[in-house]
């Protein structure tokens, strides 16, 4: 099973990392990872991640 998420890093209170490490912990792992431009995103960083779990 695939899944994928988009994870977005502003700074250390708005990002959402703490739902990418949930899902390491549980076992899905990196498939792969591409950035994303953020265009006119004020500095927030975006980047696609597939993740698969057997």
């Amino acid at each position: 099973m695939q899944k994928a998420i988009v994870v977005h890093y502003f700074n250390d209170k708005r990002n959402n990392l703490t739902e990418l490490n949930q899902l390491l912990e549980g076992g899905w792992k990196v498939v792969s990872q591409s950035a994303m431009s953020g265009g006119e995103s004020g500095g927030t960083v975006y980047s696609l991640v597939i993740l698969e779990k057997n």
